[in-house]
């Protein structure tokens, strides 16, 4: 089932995409907006999400090694690639942003209070069940209360310290690279849409080329470790790709996209997946993906507004993507409760292995769902809830 925006009313996916309404059609009236003057739906962009989580899963289920011999080899070239999923988040999250925020919308204190009700429910109660599990079961390392207040106010990516960006959840270092997106996208929309549908072009093919330079522009001048957290973890070296999500929305908005389809764009995103399972660590982060990632999503958001067909429209693709979110934030928490309990790296045979992997994502995905009902969404609502009875942040 869908959420309900506590402030439109209107149901929204996962980063607050409108839903259709049951039995209706996906596309919409056009680009420029939806029923009612609001976005035009595009449930595809939630169901994908769905899939960059589940990559992520995959990936550190390869990482902690659940597998032996050759199986564990051939996970390597499958899923070691996995945590390109990150980079389609944040390039998904500039899109999503700029589509869901019409020219002319509302001020910038609404946005970042909606922003901070959308993460922060869920980021605090992950956290919290991480320092819960690092006291009680040993299962991650406790930090110190500098390490726990930079997770808290979510600048743990800033130091080049890995005892920060992996304090308490460690998945959380990429909401800290959100924040600083969400602080900057109300001073970047404006001034980009002053310049009308060829500056979103630019700023589409200079954050493409900074993506795929960013690892040449690091190696060399750092030591490899440091390079690994200046490439992956600093939230500035991530920035291009958030803009890069920016400038397609605006495009596809301006009805000025002329990518290739679904189909070819999909081929393009597993070429570079598979592409980066076999690059430099430095490249395998983004920069071979980024044009399959910069296709496919438009052109899912253009199938969605043309009414094409869609493998991510569907009832089921769309309820796992609202549920992407909890998912992604808890399912390391799963992961490192298990090998606290049993053993890590067990390196089991193919049957056991896929046994243990499959309850892990069992379990993950039965607690993303209680966190998702019991904690983001009441978070939500609760944050968002109207100060002396005017509409949150309407200034």
């Amino acid at each position: 089932m869908s959420t309900t925006d506590p402030v439109s009313g209107r149901a929204t996916g996962t980063h607050g995409i409108p839903l259709p309404r049951r039995g209706a059609a996906a596309p919409g009236p056009g680009p420029g907006g939806g029923p009612g003057g609001g976005p035009v739906p595009l449930p595809s962009l939630t169901g994908l999400r769905w899939t960059a989580a589940l990559m992520v899963f995959l990936f550190h289920v390869w990482i902690v090694e659940y597998f032996g011999g050759r199986i564990g080899g051939t996970l390597g070239f499958a899923f070691g690639a996995g945590n390109t999923g990150v980079s389609f988040f944040f390039v998904l999250s500039g899109f999503v942003l700029a589509w869901s925020t019409p020219p002319g919308s509302g001020g910038v204190v609404r946005f970042w209070r909606r922003r901070l009700a959308r993460v922060y429910p869920l980021h605090l109660a992950t956290a919290l069940l991480a320092l819960a599990m690092a006291y009680f079961l040993a299962a991650g390392t406790v930090p110190e209360t500098r390490q726990l207040l930079a997770n808290l106010f979510l600048v743990q990516s800033w130091p080049q310290d890995v005892s920060f960006y992996q304090s308490a959840n460690p998945v959380s270092w990429s909401l800290a690279c959100e924040a600083f997106f969400y602080l900057l996208f109300p001073l970047i929309v404006r001034p980009l849409r002053a310049t009308g549908w060829r500056g979103s072009a630019v700023l589409a093919a200079v954050s493409t080329a900074l993506v795929i330079t960013m690892p040449m522009l690091v190696d060399g001048w750092l030591h490899p470790v440091d390079a690994g957290w200046a490439v992956y973890y600093f939230p500035l070296a991530r920035l291009p790709e958030f803009l890069l999500g920016i400038a397609l929305a605006e495009l596809v908005r301006a009805d000025r996209w002329q990518g290739p389809g679904l189909t070819v764009s999909l081929a393009l995103t597993v070429g570079g997946y598979f592409m980066a399972s076999q690059a430099d660590y430095l490249y395998r982060y983004a920069a071979c993906t980024v044009i399959g990632f910069a296709l496919l999503i438009p052109a899912a958001a253009t199938a969605d507004l043309r009414g094409e067909p869609s493998p991510w429209r569907g009832r089921l693709a769309v309820r796992l993507g609202e549920l992407s979110f909890a998912f992604y934030m808890v399912h390391i928490l799963v992961i490192r409760t298990g090998e606290s309990l049993f053993r890590p790296h067990p390196k089991e045979p193919w049957p056991t292995g896929l046994l243990v992997s499959c309850t892990a994502f069992a379990i993950s995905l039965a607690v993303a769902w209680l966190l998702h009902t019991l904690v983001e969404v009441p978070g939500r609502r609760l944050l968002l809830r109207p100060w002396s009875g005017r509409d949150p942040g309407a200034r």
